[in-house]
């Protein structure tokens, strides 16, 4: 048996794939988007033989490559028949549901060239109904956002030992923007002292050493940190106790920029440290 997790991403279009290579990405597995299925066999010599630390990688493969449908059944089964532990993730939805994100953003299904996007969706369907029955794993994304489509596809790959920990979402945001509506606790920072008032950090973000140092080599940052990550350390095993399986943590200054940023990225790896699973967005950051 290799010594190598594979774990093939495929399904239908509009199904949320992309969001299941992320989340992946996000546990530690080596991830490849639309690798071309003929190539599998070639990668995955090269990954054993030239990067030994390399334990898992996931890939997207679907009918985006044109000879995707007529090969991938063979070279799976022989990748198989050599040792290679390959796991076939198989996403769908509904047919109304796919109509409707492709409608929002207005992506045009791979198979509706010829047709409506209806026609492309129920086309693919009926192709890729092979593929589903060799699916390990099938994953119906109907009624998931993508943070709960994260949450689903981590637990499906993640040891039973860390398995039951939170995901905690940290999410930097502008109060000029508006409110996170997804946010379980906001934490609001705009008491810090700002560096947008300061020449030549105004037109840096929270990212930058200048900027951090500035906000937190500060007395009350120091205290209101220490206390603020007593506060969460003490409630999420609460929610935890009550089933919540995810946690988002929205932490606000007034444009999205500096403060807030700057402590969204400490409280994530103070729960890094811990063992968490922590997912960091900063929403507004390249908002003017």
């Amino acid at each position: 048996m290799k010594n190598l997790q594979v774990v093939i991403i495929t399904g239908l279009s509009g199904s949320g794939k992309s969001t299941a290579l992320r989340a992946l990405e996000d546990i530690g597995f080596f991830c490849v988007d639309n690798l071309p299925v003929v190539l599998l066999p070639k990668f995955l010599s090269i990954t054993l033989q030239s990067s030994p630390q390399i334990k898992k990688v996931a890939m997207v493969m679907d009918l985006r490559q044109k000879s995707f449908l007529e090969k991938y059944r063979r070279i799976f089964e022989q990748l198989k028949e050599k040792g290679y532990r390959i796991e076939i993730l198989f996403l769908e939805a509904t047919e109304e549901s796919l109509l409707r994100r492709f409608s929002e953003t207005r992506r045009s299904h791979p198979l509706s060239e010829k047709g409506s996007i209806m026609d492309g969706i129920q086309m693919e369907v009926e192709k890729l109904s092979l593929l589903r029955q060799m699916a390990d794993r099938v994953i119906d994304t109907t009624t998931s956002n993508v943070h709960q489509l994260k949450d689903i596809v981590q637990r499906q790959f993640l040891p039973s030992s860390v398995r039951k920990r939170m995901v905690i979402n940290i999410m930097s945001f502008g109060y000029r923007y508006g409110l996170p509506s997804d946010a379980d606790l906001v934490i609001d920072v705009r008491f810090l002292p700002n560096p947008y008032y300061v020449e030549e950090l105004k037109n840096l973000d929270g990212h930058h050493p200048a900027v951090e140092r500035y906000v937190l080599d500060n007395r009350q940052c120091k205290e209101f940190m220490k206390k603020a990550i007593d506060m969460m350390n003490y409630v999420i095993p609460l929610y935890a106790r009550e089933g919540k399986s995810r946690l988002t943590i929205a932490v606000g200054c007034t444009g999205g920029h500096h403060r807030s940023v700057v402590m969204a990225n400490q409280f994530s790896l103070h729960f890094q440290t811990m063992k968490y699973l922590v997912h960091t967005t900063h929403r507004d950051i390249k908002k003017s």
